[in-house]
Formats: structure tokens, C-alpha cells, sequence
């Protein structure tokens, strides 16, 4: 079956373009309630893009009209409402988000549930009933709106409780990207004793992502220096990312976290089974987790691919470089807060600075994007194999290539690294070049 529509991460686009339009966000709704049935249940949540409230509104129409009850959590991180989902027992979440994207794109991102991303299969059959006429169910069982005054309230009070120790004498910078947790993020960890120096706090509906959050990790770096602080922290639009900065100003990925955290898990015997990266996973911090007895599975870019073969193999952590971790024991989804408190939490207990507890090295990489245009992203890449080839060897064993199409934007993403920078940087711009010559102008 087709998931027309959807990509890695829901279905996501530039705002009043299809299919990011209120009518099709009202028919998204109304096939979304199919699924759910009459009389079912949906949390329904979101970043603070201006445009989220347009699409709310055509969601709930499509929803309401399919016979399913809404419950509004507000703004609220992707994570908040696939934890809300879960606990209230609601039939599917939906939140009204494009992440990372900038404040033109928008998006929704449905969970079941159970709170986990929908599988391939029910998003087919989501995208089956978009291609049917609306009929709205009986009157008397139309559905009904109600909103979740204390949604904040109750995640909050979930982060908090997520990690045994406080957070006294630390001072934390926190970017929130003028996202979704820019005002629960700061009251979690000022609650459990942090001193927090906030950025990215003073949401307007156009700003999110803007020079601040997860994907402008300079202005992070920048910060802790500036302030002295211990670490800092910085999320994307939806909160569903984290990247760190240690106390010099380095920026630590998600690799970075995943190996303090499994090292973490290891020593207490709380990791089940291996690390789950994907196929960007950095080569060092395979090579590093080896030396230490914990083994890394790859799967395809996507936390969706990444929880699935967590939940199939029942181990319990798992990301990407990018920040999205998944700390299975504590969420189902990527969740940016949790994810931190997890490090802040081993900071405290270890009395060791994040610089320390991050001892291994990445290899050199080089992540090249190159828009596609009105190009086909597998004749493209299929037209470029003897580049990949060559690139391939001439790095050898103590390297990697990885082209693909990206899920979320119509970009081929050129990934190369080895041992060798130079040698990196060379086969990155190479095959870059090669892919720009491959598509028409």
C-alpha cells in the first residue's frame, strides 16, 4: 500500500502548499478518524507556528466530523503529546509541527496508541482514506472538543520525576529555538535547583528555529562561553532534538550523547542489548563502543526505523547524530528534555564535566545537502553510482560514503568520513559536484 503524503517523520511541507492546506489537513483529520473509529479519542498539540492554528482548526473539523472527540493539549513538544497519548489512553496523538523546519513549513506528526510513530502500514491505509469523499457520521455522534488545561502540567511533572537527583549548582544554558518547550523546559530545570540562563524563550509564530535551536548550534556554543556555564543545551522547533555544548564551547552531538549515555547505561546494567544508530551514525563512535563491549545496529535515517527495531528486539536505546534519542525506558519517541536530563543526571552523579564523560573520538565527516529541484532523487542517485563507486575506493575500509534522499526535504544529502579529513573533505565536494551536474536546470 501507498504512504502518499507522508515522509519519515508525518507530513510535513511549506504552508499553503499542497499538502500543507487547510483542506487537506481537514481531510487528514476526517481519515484519520477512520482509522480511529467513532466515539475514539485524539490528543491534538502543537509548535508555535503562526500557522498552527489554522491547521488545528481544519484538523479538528476532520476529526469531529469522523465522530472523534479532540483533546487540545496547546502548545506542547512532540514528545509531550505521545507521552499524553499513552497515559490518557487516547486512540492516536497528533501534533501540528515541521521540527526544525523554518516558520514557512508546517506539518503534523501522529502517533498510535501506544505513542509510537504510526508504522508504514496504518499510514497507507491514512493515506487510502484520503483518497475517499468525506461523509460525516450521525449527528448525535459528531465528535466533541475539549481542551487539557493542565497538558504542561502534567509533562513537566513527568521530566522532573525522569532522573533520581537534583540539579543544584549547575548553570545551564538552554536554547529553545522559540519552539514548543520554550516554556516548559525552563521550569523543569529550574524546578529540580538548575541555574538557567534561557535563549530562544520569546516565541512570535514566525521566529522558530531562527538563528536559535538545535540546527544553529554556534549561537549554543557562543553562549556557554559567554556565561561560564557548566553546559549548555540547545532543542529544535518541536523539542524532539538535542544537541550539547560543553563548558569550552564544543558542540557535542548526538553520537556524543548516545555513547555517554550507553556507557552510563552499561556500568548501572540498565542497556539492553546494543546501541540502535542508523546508517549516519559516526564510524568512531562505532569503533569506540566495540573497544568497550557494546555493539551498534544500523537502521535507515528516521527515529520512526530506529524505535521500530528497539521495540522488535525489546533493547532500549537508540538515536542519530542529528539529536534525536529515544531512551526507551523513559519515552517512545525522540525527546529532547528527557535526553538531557539523562546526561545532566550523570553529571551530578559522577561529579565529572561533560567534556569527561565523552572520551571517544569521532571521525572526520562531511554532510553535503544538494536541492534536487524537479528531480528524481533514485534516477539521480542511480545515475551517480560510479562516482560512489570511485569515492568508495579510494577511502577503503577506514571509510564510508552514504548518498540519499532526504525524507523531509526535496535535497540529496552527500555524507563522507574516514580517518582522513582531507581525504573527506575532497570526496564530499566530489560527489557533491557530481550529483549538481546531474540535475537539469
Amino acid at each position: 500500500m501507498s504512504r502518499q503524503h507522508f515522509g519519515t517523520d508525518g507530513v510535513r511541507g511549506t504552508v499553503g502548499q499542497d499538502p500543507i492546506t487547510p483542506d487537506f489537513m481537514l481531510r487528514l483529520g476526517w481519515a484519520i478518524g477512520q482509522q480511529v473509529g467513532v466515539g475514539g479519542q485524539v490528543v491534538l498539540g502543537q509548535d508555535t507556528r503562526r500557522s498552527g492554528d489554522m491547521i488545528a482548526a481544519a484538523l479538528q473539523t476532520g476529526l469531529t466530523a469522523a465522530g472523534v472527540n479532540v483533546r487540545l493539549s496547546g502548545c506542547l513538544p512532540t514528545a509531550g503529546v505521545a507521552w499524553l497519548t499513552r497515559t490518557l489512553q487516547a486512540d492516536a496523538g497528533i501534533v501540528i509541527t515541521a521540527s526544525h523546519n523554518p516558520y514557512p513549513d508546517n506539518g503534523a506528526k501522529i502517533f498510535s496508541a501506544s505513542g509510537d510513530k504510526l508504522p508504514d502500514a496504518a499510514e497507507a491505509a491514512i493515506s487510502a482514506w484520503l483518497a475517499q469523499p468525506i461523509q460525516l457520521a450521525p449527528t448525535r455522534q459528531l465528535g466533541r472538543i475539549t481542551t487539557l488545561a493542565d497538558a504542561a502540567a502534567r509533562y513537566a511533572s513527568f521530566c522532573q520525576a525522569s532522573i533520581p537527583v537534583r540539579l543544584d549548582g549547575l548553570r545551564i544554558v538552554l536554547d529553545c529555538a522559540q519552539g514548543a518547550a520554550y516554556q516548559i523546559a525552563p521550569e523543569v530545570l529550574r524546578t529540580l535547583g538548575a541555574d538557567v540562563i534561557t535563549l530562544g524563550t520569546t516565541p512570535d509564530g514566525n521566529n522558530i528555529n531562527d538563528q536559535v535551536g538545535a540546527t544553529h548550534p554556534q549561537t549554543i556554543c557562543a553562549a556557554v562561553q559567554q556565561h561560564q556555564a557548566d553546559i549548555g543545551i540547545t532543542l529544535d522547533g518541536d523539542s524532539d532534538r538535542v544537541l550539547l555544548a560543553d563548558a569550552q564551547g564544543l558542540l557535542r552531538d548526538g553520537d556524543a550523547i548516545l555513547y555517554l549515555l550507553a556507557r552510563a547505561g552499561q556500568r548501572d546494567q540498565r542497556l539492553v542489548g546494543n546501541l540502535v544508530g542508523t546508517v549516519m551514525t559516526n564510524m568512531g563512535l562505532e569503533v569506540a563502543l566495540r573497544d568497550q563491549g557494546i555493539g551498534l545496529t544500523r537502521t535507515r535515517v528516521g527515529d520512526r526505523y530506529i524505535l521500530k527495531h528497539l521495540v522488535a528486539q525489546d533493547w532500549n536505546l537508540g538515536g542519530e547524530p542529528s539529536g534525536h534519542i529515544i531512551c526507551r525506558d523513559q519515552t517512545t519517541t525522540g525527546d529532547g528534555i528527557i535526553a538531557a536530563l539523562q546526561v545532566l543526571a550523570e553529571m551530578q552523579t559522577t561529579g565529572q564535566a561533560l567534556a569527561d564523560l565523552i572520551d571517544y573520538t569521532p571521525y572526520p565527516q562531511r554532510l553535503e545537502n544538494v536541492r534536487l529541484g524537479a528531480a528524481d532523487a533514485a534516477t539521480v542517485l542511480k545515475q551517480a553510482e560510479p562516482a560512489i563507486t570511485a569515492a568508495e575506493t579510494a577511502l577503503g575500509a577506514q571509510g564510508r560514503v552514504l548518498l540519499r534522499a532526504s525524507g523531509t526535504e526535496p535535497l540529496v544529502r552527500v555524507m563522507v568520513e574516514g580517518e582522513d579529513a582531507d581525504q573527506v573533505a575532497h570526496w564530499a565536494s566530489t560527489l557533491a559536484g557530481q550529483i549538481r551536474k546531474l540535475i537539469p536546470d
